[in-house]
């Protein structure tokens, strides 16, 4: 026999309490507005990142093609790619020879004029005495050229004096011979007087002929020493030139200081031998400036006569007042050995770099301390 078991009661509800109120009855909410919600949360979280990108790109695309323009346009350009410039001068030699003497040590104060380097001067003397022996040995040519010519017109005068003489015997042997030619006629002279006359007269004309010719060959002789005296006096110059070139020489054994500056180091020694073009020093300028390589896009507003600061780092705390002298015509990247050349193969476009030359105001304290390749801050105030 199967047991089964009680069915459970169900348990009656309970009466509510006489002291509470029956709750109101809730509305019913729809699903259609809680979608709308999230789809609206959705979109925000889409459209403020999008914004931001859009607003990141628009302010790098403005900085990035107005860049130039603000910082060209600010009221001081500045750049740290400056350096001291002097005038450095590279002394050389223009003759061969043995150094003698070198009269300073590196690094020393000279003044212009004074004695750098000698080179032994005995054969360069020499030299000059035997040009100058030379020009007195064409002087007494040309001396020697004016007697004759003064000879010559001696010898002028005295065969125009026996044309003049001879051609009055001819006068005189034609008339005699005109009177033998009439006392012929009438008998009261002999024929053999008449020819002597007749051959008388023939011998004078020809002697006068004779005498004619000997003073034109005089006159050509004055035109022959007229020929030397060109040529003497030619080669008077040429032996003066030598004088000169020979005495050139022997200053070029002289190196000496062409303006007042310092002296680098020294490249030749006493007893040496130098050729042309060897260099023996260099000297460096006392006036200095500076020479400032701006990027192109820092040059819209810079001009000629505005003022600048310069800062030496090997005077730190100073600050160096100048102005603007002029700017280079061209880039840097132009003076070089080999200047760039983008018509072939790939190109990437960089900011040039113009030299802007910087020179400092006269009569300031611790400039005697700048050297040049000292590196400088340069700022330039320039004018819009």
């Amino acid at each position: 026999m199967k047991i089964v078991p009680d069915a459970p009661v169900a348990d009656k509800p309970a009466a509510p309490a006489a002291d509470k109120p029956p709750l109101p009855a809730q509305p019913q909410t729809s699903d259609r507005p809680r979608a709308g919600s999230r789809l609206l949360a959705k979109l925000r979280a889409l459209v403020i990142p999008i914004a931001v990108l859009l607003l990141a790109v628009g302010i790098v695309v403005l900085i990035t093609t107005r860049w130039n323009s603000w910082v060209g346009g600010r009221s001081t350009q500045s750049t740290d790619d400056a350096y001291v410039r002097a005038d450095v001068t590279p002394l050389s030699t223009k003759i061969s020879g043995i150094v003698s003497v070198v009269a300073v040590e590196d690094y020393q104060q000279v003044k212009a004029g004074d004695l750098l380097v000698q080179i032994k001067d005995d054969d360069f003397r020499a030299q000059v005495e035997q040009a100058e022996a030379g020009v007195l040995a064409a002087q007494a040519a040309l001396e020697n050229n004016h007697r004759q010519k003064e000879l010559q017109s001696s010898k002028i005068a005295q065969a125009q004096a026996n044309v003049k003489a001879t051609g009055a015997d001819v006068e005189r042997t034609r008339l005699e011979r005109v009177r033998e030619e009439e006392l012929e006629k009438t008998g009261s002279s002999t024929h053999q007087k008449l020819e002597q006359a007749v051959a008388d007269e023939e011998r004078l004309r020809a002697t006068l002929s004779s005498r004619q010719a000997e003073v034109e060959t005089q006159r050509r002789e004055v035109a022959v020493l007229d020929a030397q005296e060109i040529q003497l006096k030619a080669d008077m110059s040429a032996r003066e030139a030598a004088v000169k070139l020979a005495r050139i020489n022997l200053d070029y054994t002289r190196i000496v200081v062409p303006t007042d500056g310092i002296v680098g180091e020294r490249k030749v020694r006493a007893g040496q031998l130098v050729s042309p073009g060897t260099q023996v020093i260099s000297l460096v300028g006392q006036t200095v400036w500076v020479v400032a390589n701006y990027k192109e896009t820092q040059l819209r507003n810079v001009r000629a006569g505005d003022k600048a600061d310069v800062i030496v780092d090997g005077v730190p705390g100073v600050v160096f007042t100048g102005r603007v002298e002029t700017v280079s015509p061209a880039s840097g990247s132009q003076f070089s050995l080999l200047p760039p050349d983008n018509a072939t193969g790939n190109f990437t476009k960089i900011a040039q770099r113009i030299p802007v030359k910087i020179v400092l105001d006269p009569k300031q304290a611790l400039t005697e301390r700048l050297r040049p390749g000292m590196s400088v801050i340069a700022t330039i105030k320039t004018t819009p």
